[in-house]
């Protein structure tokens, strides 16, 4: 990515620092007019810091016994404090700073100084034009998911109602989200017709991961083969973004590829997007591919040896129903 982005998200990483700070001031502000004691017990516990110091350099020698007095004057501090907070309904970590990374303290940088995981996440967003993912995720996730747009009614021939599907497949999504961390081999294929609520079940589990620290890369098929040619056929030397692009489809922790069938289909991309899952595959990285197309029509789109791969890798999820957008203007 080149520098003036890196330099843009990193001064996104400094504005909520100062968001923290002044969301922290006003918080104690709040709390001091509304308890002006605690404002007077954190003013001692700050003074009797400051004795410490001043008074070990002093008197060195005492040191033990100094540092053993102060630590009880502070504790007997704090658990009035606590007893003050706990009094009024007030959470213990109410005067301390909340981050939107707990991991990296909103800097982008964990303390061994390696990027964090959102820092990586937010490089990606910029890469694959996922800005607008935050925008659709506050929307479609777990939290807001409505049963009731789906028919209740199962269909004639059918053994179950598109309901009754809908609610086995919420299931299995959030079982798989919160067994993401196993080393369970488990890999997700959404498939049925246009409309039934694939792209939306897998907003609901990027929203989840994402909100874990977990790498998503969210993209269809058709961009992830124009990121593939960038890099094999486009190549420069001094463009790094196309090499890390090509990378992050091997390295992240989750890969989603939407709306698989819809590409130019030829020998080179049934070629890579055998690749792409194998390769994930044999190393441990979970895949969730979303696709109108039926398993045996994934074979003949593309490989023998690519649906061989999804058959023996992936757990099948059948949607049914009728297309829930055109359901709405009836």
């Amino acid at each position: 990515m080149n520098e003036s982005k890196i330099r843009e998200i990193l001064l996104k990483y400094e504005q909520k620092r100062d968001a923290d700070e002044l969301d922290l001031e006003n918080r104690k502000k709040e709390l001091y007019t509304r308890i002006p004691e605690i404002q007077h017990i954190e003013d001692e516990i700050s003074k009797i810091g400051l004795k410490l110091a001043k008074a070990v350099l002093l008197d060195p020698n005492s040191r033990e016994k100094i540092v053993k007095e102060s630590k009880e004057q502070m504790d007997t501090l704090k658990a009035r404090k606590s007893l003050l907070l706990k009094t009024h309904g007030i959470p213990e970590n109410y005067l301390e700073m909340k981050y939107d990374c707990n991991y990296c303290k909103d800097t982008g940088f964990t303390p061994n100084g390696e990027k964090c995981s959102c820092f990586k996440q937010e490089i990606i967003n910029e890469a694959y034009k996922m800005s607008n993912l935050d925008r659709v995720l506050s929307k479609e996730n777990f939290a807001n998911f409505n049963f009731d747009i789906f028919s209740p009614v199962r269909p004639e021939g059918a053994g179950i109602s598109p309901r009754e599907n809908m609610l086995d497949i919420f299931s299995i999504c959030e079982k798989f989200v919160l067994d993401f961390d196993k080393d369970n081999g488990e890999n997700l294929l959404f498939y049925g017709s246009t409309g039934l609520g694939k792209t939306y079940m897998s907003n609901c589990i990027a929203k989840d991961l994402l909100d874990r620290g977990y790498v998503v890369i969210y993209q269809t098929s058709f961009k992830i083969l124009e990121i593939i040619e960038d890099y094999k056929f486009r190549r420069d030397p001094n463009n790094k973004m196309a090499n890390e692009n090509y990378k992050n489809l091997f390295d992240c922790d989750l890969l989603i590829i939407d709306d698989l069938g819809t590409e130019l289909n030829n020998s080179f991309t049934s070629g890579e997007i055998f690749n792409i899952v194998n390769t994930r595959l044999v190393s441990g990285k979970k895949i969730i591919i979303s696709t109108n197309l039926s398993p045996n029509q994934i074979g003949k789109t593309y490989t023998q040896r690519t649906l061989s791969r999804i058959l023996d890798k992936f757990r099948l999820i059948k949607f049914v129903g009728n297309d829930l957008r055109w359901e709405r203007y009836k």
